[in-house]
């Protein structure tokens, strides 16, 4: 069960944009949104060299990193072929227009500075839509 944490209004992240939202430790989180109003949250790290994905163009289901334009997927984190790679994923909850984070999650992935991609088997990390607000900072580009 994922107590959840409050981060903004889907309003608040642009289509096709993202927004990021700083933790007390570890990299920051970026929450992007798609076209058709689906967000995803992947640490805010390039698997290639930790370019800021927030900073990155969306399409599709994926962004494109600024630093050297590889394609993460949105849904999984993984780079797209050729590239090889994963950016943490982090569980999403979109309820009545409020875009919520997983408060575990938050606390415990990728907290350390130092860390730029995970395994595989980490970009899958499970959504449960159980309710919890506690709003934190998140900032735009």
């Amino acid at each position: 069960m994922h107590d959840w944490t409050f981060v903004c209004d889907l309003a608040d992240i642009p289509a096709l944009g993202a927004r990021r939202v700083r933790r007390d430790r570890g990299a920051d989180v970026a929450v992007f949104r798609t076209s058709d109003d689906r967000v995803f949250a992947l640490l805010d790290r390039c698997p290639h060299k930790g370019g800021p994905l927030s900073q990155g163009i969306v399409f599709g289901e994926h962004v494109a990193c600024p630093l050297h334009n590889w394609a993460i997927s949105l849904v999984d984190g993984q780079a797209r072929a050729p590239d090889v790679g994963c950016a943490m994923r982090f569980a999403v909850r979109v309820e009545g227009g409020s875009v919520s984070l997983s408060a575990h999650e938050l606390a415990t992935l990728a907290i350390d500075d130092g860390t730029l991609a995970e395994s595989s088997s980490s970009c899958a990390q499970s959504q449960d839509p159980s309710p919890a607000r506690k709003r934190i900072a998140i900032h735009g580009d």
